[in-house]
């Protein structure tokens, strides 16, 4: 810095006010100062005015999985928020999802350096009914039940599986089977609960879900006992991957889609629309939940108040050939 001044002709002081994007310096003094590092080959030490200033520009994230679209698609959504507001992304992918396993995620983001932390829980915990996190950390979580004590944003999944529900049923069905994700999913509980919800209260019969891991290998096995349910004329999919599976099995047991079963997915994948037939789905804006969570973030490190509760980012049905009106003369119809 002394070298830049003095090929400057300016202060030490005017150097560092330029590198850290003072605007009280004047243009051309600005001007002089960075065709001085320029010629010099100075280049400021970011990691050293952060920790100067104790401001990191990154924000970290843990995830309990990359393997799932929901996991995959908010990363992704996560960063490229971050990245518009200036800040990199510092990711850890948990082997576990324990509670020891979370505590040292964040032990090592603090030894990383960053300003703040998104988790995306995803799954509960196994070792624990209650999340714990450290103190005076700032935090927003994704995909949880922790709204009472944490900042949680996430998609409104009993809205998406309603609109599931409706839209088969407003076709004539009388009921709608269900195939659930995994137990330990937070996702696949609140869309199974409010699959059954939605059934009891049009007084329709509820039928017993079967369940799949999110795998179109878990939907093709699924798929094959549906086919097998006589009574069977339309069917909810927790999950667009695990539909791709029921839509394979059914195709090999001579059951037309959707002439004799309508198939409703969830998620809207990219490939969604190129099922054969093309997938009837529910639309989650995995892009609105990343913003959300970097506008939370933001707000916390300008000194906004955490505190807790839960926002929930809205759903849509998109409506393909993968769903019809109930075949005439189906079992159960009056």
């Amino acid at each position: 810095m002394a070298d830049v001044a003095q090929a400057a002709g300016v202060s030490s002081q005017t150097v560092s006010r330029v590198s850290n994007g003072d605007p009280a310096v004047i243009d051309s003094t600005r001007q002089k100062v960075l065709d001085a590092m320029k010629e010099l080959g100075y280049r400021p030490n970011s990691a050293a005015r952060a920790l100067k200033r104790g401001d990191f520009r990154t924000i970290g994230v843990i995830t309990m999985s990359l393997s799932s679209t929901g996991s995959v698609r908010t990363l992704e959504a996560i960063a490229n928020c971050a990245s518009r507001a200036g800040y990199a992304v510092t990711l850890i992918p948990l082997d576990a999802p324990t509670q020891d396993n979370v505590r040292g995620a964040f032990t090592r983001l603090g030894e990383l350096a960053v300003d703040a932390v998104v988790l995306i829980m995803e799954v509960h915990l196994v070792d624990t009914t209650s999340l714990t996190l450290p103190p005076h950390v700032k935090v927003v979580v994704v995909d949880s039940d922790a709204g009472d004590r944490f900042q949680v944003v996430d998609t409104d999944q009993h809205q998406g599986a309603r609109l599931a529900v409706r839209h088969l049923l407003e076709l004539g069905h009388r009921t709608v089977w269900h195939l659930a994700g995994p137990e330990e999913s937070f996702a696949a509980g609140r869309r199974e609960a409010a699959w059954a919800a939605a059934l009891r209260e049009e007084g329709c019969e509820v039928p017993p879900p079967l369940r799949g891991d999110w795998t179109p290998e878990s939907g093709y096995e699924a798929g094959l006992r549906l086919a097998d349910e006589a009574d069977c004329t339309a069917v909810f999919v927790a999950n667009d991957q695990m539909a791709l599976g029921v839509l394979r099995a059914l195709h090999e047991r001579g059951r037309r889609v959707p002439e004799e079963i309508s198939v409703v997915g969830f998620d809207d994948i990219a490939d969604a629309a190129s099922y054969i037939p093309p997938l009837t789905t529910v639309h989650q804006d995995f892009a609105r939940v990343g913003e959300l969570c970097v506008d939370a973030v933001l707000r916390e490190l300008r000194g906004g108040s955490p505190g807790g509760g839960t926002t929930l980012v809205p759903t849509r049905l998109v409506v393909r050939g993968s769903t019809a009106s109930c075949p005439a003369g189906a079992v159960g119809e009056e």
